[in-house]
């Protein structure tokens, strides 16, 4: 497994926009699910249908990556009925995350469907590209964050508009997190006990999910999964 690697500042520097890096920490963390945000259709056991990308080939390079800020669960998912997970790029800390080359119009393609938008329009990314982060709307993922870039290149991502601290944390279902925790097992290699030490202690799971919980949680029979944005 590659060592994961960490978005260098950009500060000020240009960086090529025609290709991104989309950084995934959620579901999409599974290559097989992104496709679907690519190619279009509906995921197995899925409700959803997705419309697909203008350009439906796949990523350039996928690696993982390490994201400073951390992970942390929220609100309710109406699939999951437990929180879901958010990023909070100012928090103390580093959250891990696997990162897609992808083309820009792929990338505004993904944007889109993860904010429940029609894709085929390009985003204007000025504005997160200049200051870290961009509220396109007040969804709970249409706030865009640049971390840095990699190889010239920035890495973009989606998480809600507030702090981690000025929302209810909320536990999250044992379904979400098996879902969590074999994303980061694919992107990462993490084993079970490293993956359950982390989402255990992630706010929202922490005194509500204790490592062994998680643990046991992950190693359980497979369960048919809803189709969720994270």
């Amino acid at each position: 497994m590659t060592t994961p690697r960490r978005p260098e500042a950009l500060d000020g520097r240009n960086v090529a926009t025609h290709r991104v890096w989309y950084a995934a920490y959620g579901s999409n963390m599974h290559f097989d699910r992104l496709n679907y945000y690519l190619a279009g259709g509906r995921p197995p056991g899925g409700a959803r249908r997705y419309p697909g990308c203008r350009d439906s080939r796949a990523p350039r390079r996928m690696i993982p990556v390490m994201l400073p800020g951390q992970l942390y669960f929220a609100l309710e998912s109406m699939a999951w009925t437990g929180g879901m997970g958010f990023y909070d790029p100012l928090d103390p800390g580093e959250m891990p995350a696997r990162a897609y080359l992808v083309s820009a119009s792929q990338f505004s393609d993904i944007a889109a469907q993860e904010m429940y938008r029609e894709p085929g329009g390009d985003l204007d990314l000025m504005d997160v590209l200049a200051e870290g982060r961009a509220v396109l709307g007040e969804g709970r993922y249409e706030t865009l964050v640049c971390p840095g870039m990699l190889d010239g290149y920035p890495v973009l991502t989606f998480t809600a508009p507030w702090r981690s601290a000025d929302v209810t944390h909320a536990r999250p279902a044992a379904a979400y997190l098996r879902n969590f925790a074999s994303g980061l097992r694919e992107s990462h290699g993490w084993g079970v006990e490293r993956v359950a030490e982390y989402l255990a202690s992630r706010q929202g799971a922490a005194g509500s999910w204790t490592a062994a919980e998680v643990a046991e949680a992950v190693d359980a029979s497979a369960v048919r999964q809803p189709d969720v944005r994270e």
